[in-house]
């Protein structure tokens, strides 16, 4: 399938998910969640796909929503703009496979809202983030005052969001937006084998992994620990017997 918005191609078991419109520095436009949507629906049930990479072409990642097409919206069609957005990036971070962020530059509004759907962030030391919708007179509108907070805390949230400051890699990764920083030319190679390594794993175990700790982390606590003694034990009729047997016998798995 071809797409305006998207470049795509898949290395073994990775998928690779560029998002193309460097004339506007990627900004999300509706056409974008189409075929955003469009190509999740084509790779949601690949059993083939064990990982997901999301990054931008050019010198962004993602410079915000396309504020072009937003500024003759009213609030009826504003608020359809961001339950899309929100229901688009609630589905990317609730798929079954691991998906990452390889942030190449600017990550900036939606940008970095998509960022944050994504299970980690992986960036080149020239990659720039911010939510400055305030200086639009606007705030987040696709889940990035919800899910900033809960990864970076309260204080750097409303210090970001209330500034709109940008910061560098640097200072994301301080603040745990950002797992790891890699120079530029390499962003693509590192991400990959962080994907390939993940690939490698219990397939069971890593579906398994991402429903246990996003569901815990939005449950109290004992019940965060009821959901994984289920699952933990649920994977000794899957992936755990072929593990453990490998194991011991010095081999790698053969997983099924």
């Amino acid at each position: 399938m071809s797409y305006s918005t998207l470049k795509t191609k898949q290395e073994g078991e990775i998928a690779i998910l560029t998002i193309s419109r460097p004339e506007a520095l990627n900004a999300l436009n509706s056409l974008f969640f189409k075929e955003f949507n469009e190509y999740l629906d084509s790779i949601s049930n690949d059993k083939a796909i064990k990982a997901l990479i999301i990054t931008g072409d050019g010198k962004a990642f993602i410079a915000g929503a396309d504020i072009a097409e937003m500024q003759n919206m009213n609030k009826k069609e504003a608020s359809a703009f961001s339950k899309t957005g929100q229901n688009t990036f609630m589905r990317l971070e609730n798929m079954n496979i691991p998906v990452i962020a390889a942030v190449n530059g600017y990550a900036l509004g939606g940008g970095c809202e998509l960022a944050l759907a994504c299970d980690f962030r992986i960036s080149n030391n020239f990659a720039k983030f911010g939510l400055p919708e305030v200086s639009l007179g606007l705030i987040p509108g696709y889940g990035g005052t919800q899910r900033l907070a809960r990864l970076a805390g309260l204080g750097n949230t409303l210090f970001l969001q209330l500034t709109g400051q940008m910061i560098d890699a640097q200072e994301a990764l301080r603040m745990g937006i950002v797992q790891k920083v890699v120079d530029a030319a390499e962003l693509i190679n590192e991400t990959m084998k962080i994907a390939q390594k993940i690939a490698s794993q219990g397939p069971n175990a890593i579906q398994t992994l991402k429903k246990v700790v996003r569901k815990g982390y939005q449950s109290e606590l004992n019940i965060g620990y009821d959901i994984e003694s289920d699952e933990f034990s649920g994977l000794f009729e899957s992936d755990g017997p072929e593990g453990m047997k490998a194991f011991l016998e010095k081999r790698k798995p053969n997983w099924k």
